[in-house]
């Protein structure tokens, strides 16, 4: 019997042995070029590129247009990834459509998700696609569009060993998406000369403020404004469900957030801080580990480090040990639910506990009430 699309992605490279748009280009040429059929935004950034992607597709919808929305990662399952009109796409098929000519190309893990996207959309007959880039951008799976609009959301320094060690190189990194011709909307002006250096005939941008998700909300209006050609506001966008595992309270004592890299958990310290609240934290190795735990301070003194399922989580005692260095009490729970049921105890009935470091985290503990 053949292997279900979830446990045939799995037992795939998640990583490519070199980075490059080759294997992404054939695989594409093989299924008819499906990225054709529809006009693109393409998002990349550091951080928010998820809350942006979503908040686009549904600003377009609500403007009457079919859309496509696809995001990275997922936090309750793969299917969330690829979403048609703000439900999840039938990912069975979407994956078993593409699954002979990516096991013939020998595609990645990510680059067979992204043509599943790709493709669905293209079956599904979107007006528009909106696309969240995985990693950086010239090398990214996703830059094989021909974008209408991009959007920029922030550089901060991640993912350094592949993209570069300064904010000006990652920023030229992620907009070499641009197509001669594009709009490029900016979450940060300091941006607009590369922007229209990459190629850009118009540079808009959007200095973000108030909540967490203001920046985003506006982010996503003006890039459904740039492609539609007129105005909308984001009022509409206010009673869209939140994104699980993006800054999701889960009750009045437990915020969960995949604040995984300084800039993140800097976002998520200044807009709920300061607090004395216990946090359970798990961190992916090679990210930049104390910079986020000293950027979290600002939400309590005891940490609770534990290590998601993730192969690439830092185990947890040298988390621990690391954390000690920031915080007044540390404690090493390798298990994430009973790491969780230690942060509940410490911060009893009334203390709040915030779950955050990484999405690998916050999906094993998802299904944890």
């Amino acid at each position: 019997m053949a292997t279900s699309a979830v446990a045939w992605l799995e037992s795939l490279s998640p990583w490519p042995a070199t980075f490059g748009l080759e294997r992404m280009q054939a695989l594409l040429a093989a299924l008819g070029e499906p990225q054709r059929s529809y006009p693109a935004i393409h998002v990349v950034g550091t951080n928010g590129k998820t809350t942006t992607t979503r908040a686009t597709a549904a600003l377009l919808r609500g403007q009457g247009l079919r859309t496509g929305a696809y995001t990275s990662p997922h936090v309750r399952g793969w299917s969330e990834r690829i979403q048609i009109d703000g439900a999840d796409a039938g990912f069975e098929a979407a994956v078993g459509r593409v699954r002979a000519a990516a096991e013939h190309t020998g595609a990645t893990q990510f680059e067979t998700l992204t043509a599943a996207a790709l493709a669905a959309f293209a079956g599904a007959r979107v007006d528009v696609a909106v696309v969240e880039a995985g990693l950086g951008g010239r090398l990214d799976a996703t830059n094989v569009l021909d974008a209408r609009v991009v959007v920029l959301t922030n550089v901060s320094l991640d993912h350094t060993d592949v993209l570069g060690d300064t904010r000006e190189g990652i920023a030229a990194e992620k907009l070499a998406v641009v197509r001669e011709g594009a709009t490029v909307v900016l979450g940060e002006a300091e941006w607009e000369g590369a922007a229209r250096a990459a190629g850009a005939a118009r540079v808009i941008t959007v200095e973000g403020g108030g909540d967490r998700l203001e920046p985003d909300l506006d982010l996503a209006a003006a890039a459904g404004s740039a492609f539609l050609g007129r105005e909308v506001g984001k009022d509409a966008l206010r009673d869209e469900e939140g994104l699980p595992g993006r800054y999701e309270l889960r009750s009045p004592h437990e915020l969960r957030d995949g604040a995984h890299n300084p800039a993140g958990a800097a976002h998520l310290a200044s807009s709920v801080g300061p607090l004395d609240a216990v946090l359970v934290v798990s961190l992916v190795a090679e990210k930049d580990v104390d910079g986020v735990l000293r950027e979290l301070t600002p939400l309590g003194r005891t940490v609770v480090a534990t290590a998601s399922t993730s192969g690439r989580a830092l185990a947890a005692a040298e988390l621990a040990d690391r954390a000690r260095a920031h915080f007044a009490r540390v404690e090493s729970v390798p298990e994430p639910a009973a790491a969780l049921a230690r942060a509940r105890e410490l911060a009893g009935r009334d203390g709040m506990v915030i779950v955050t470091g990484s999405l690998y985290l916050l999906a094993d503990l998802d299904a944890v009430a």
